[in-house]
C-alpha cells in the first residue's frame, strides 16, 4: 500500500455464506476521511493456471463452459487451492486432470488478483514443459474439451476477442515472455 494512502478502520465483518469456493461477506470501514461504507468481499483460497508446452511454439487450450460466463470459454488449466496445498502442485493436478498431461517440469511465471473490487483470490501462474500424455480426469461438473494451437494463434484469439478470460491473458502474457526460451 501506498504511504500517502491510510487503510480505513474495520468496524467488523459478517459472514453471509461459505462454500468451497470462499467466504463471502460484508465489511464495515471507517476511511480516513470519516465516511463509514460496507463493502462486499469474497475471501477465495487462491489458485494456479498453467499454460502447458507441447512444443517451443505451441500450446493447450481448454474450452470449457463457465456458469459465469453463461457459456463455453477458452482458458488455461485452472483450478483452487486445496486447504495447504502449494501452487506448483495445484497447477500440477490440474494440468493432469484437465488435459490428460504431466509436466516434466513447472515453472512458476507470475501471479494476478483476478477482481481486487470484490474478492482477494491470487492465481498463481505457471508454465509446464517436458509434457507427457495421460489419462484426462475431469470432474464430474466440467464440460471441457483440449485443443493445441501455437502461442501465434492465441495471441490472434486475445486480439479478436476469442480469448477473454483474465486469468488466461495474463498466463499467455507470462509465456510469451518465458515460454520458447526454456522448452
Amino acid at each position: 500500500m501506498s504511504a500517502k494512502i491510510k487503510a480505513p478502520e474495520s468496524l467488523g465483518h459478517r459472514v453471509l455464506h461459505e462454500s468451497n469456493v470462499g467466504r463471502f461477506g460484508l465489511h464495515d470501514l471507517r476511511f480516513p476521511n470519516g465516511h463509514i461504507d460496507t463493502l462486499v468481499l469474497l475471501e477465495h483460497p487462491g489458485a494456479a493456471a498453467v499454460v502447458p508446452f507441447v512444443a517451443p511454439d505451441r500450446i493447450v487450450l481448454l474450452r470449457q463452459y463457465r456458469l459465469a460466463a453463461r457459456g463455453v470459454i477458452w482458458e488455461i488449466p485452472a483450478g483452487k487451492l486445496d486447504p495447504g496445498e502449494a501452487p506448483a502442485t495445484c497447477a500440477a493436478r490440474e494440468l493432469g486432470e484437465e488435459t490428460g498431461f504431466r509436466a516434466g517440469r513447472l515453472e512458476q511465471t507470475g501471479s494476478i488478483l483476478t477482481a481486487p473490487g470484490f474478492t482477494d483470490e491470487r492465481i498463481h501462474l505457471f508454465c509446464a514443459f517436458d509434457l507427457t500424455q495421460g489419462q484426462a480426469r475431469p470432474e464430474a461438473n466440467e464440460l471441457i474439451e483440449v485443443h493445441e494451437v501455437s502461442l501465434a494463434r492465441a495471441f490472434e484469439m486475445i486480439a479478436s476477442g476469442e480469448i477473454i478470460d483474465a486469468k488466461t491473458v495474463a498466463g499467455l502474457f507470462h509465456a510469451r515472455r518465458i515460454g520458447s526460451a526454456h522448452v
